[in-house]
């Protein structure tokens, strides 16, 4: 079964201009709304700005984030960063793929 892209990450050096696009834009306010991430919920799809960010990550929802971070590794893929919890049993791991193009897994928690 093909994976799904849950989650897409823009960088935003200025997050009140990016957020009242986005508010406009998505027709919503954010649910998350801190200073080191803005998260916006749509459906089972989320978008959120990261004011460190240097680059747009779309993450795939994952069962099992240890075995598909191996499998992309032994696809060639280079980790750009490790597995590691962000909050409320949140994990998240990035790889680099050949071109230099960040991409990210998340597991809802480590029983899913």
């Amino acid at each position: 079964m093909a994976q799904k892209i849950k989650l897409i990450v823009y960088p935003a050096k200025d997050v009140e201009k990016a957020k009242a696009l986005l508010n406009k834009f998505l027709g919503i306010g954010p649910y998350v709304d801190g200073s080191y991430y803005v998260g916006y919920k749509l459906d089972d799809m989320e978008v959120g700005l990261d004011p460190n960010g240097t680059s747009v990550i779309a993450y795939t929802e994952v069962d099992d984030i240890e075995r598909s971070l191996k499998g992309l590794l032994d696809a060639g893929a280079t980790i750009h960063q490790e597995v590691k919890e962000v909050g409320g049993g949140l994990l998240i791991a990035q790889v680099k793929d050949a071109n230099g193009n960040i991409l990210g897994l998340r597991q809802s928690s480590k029983s899913s």
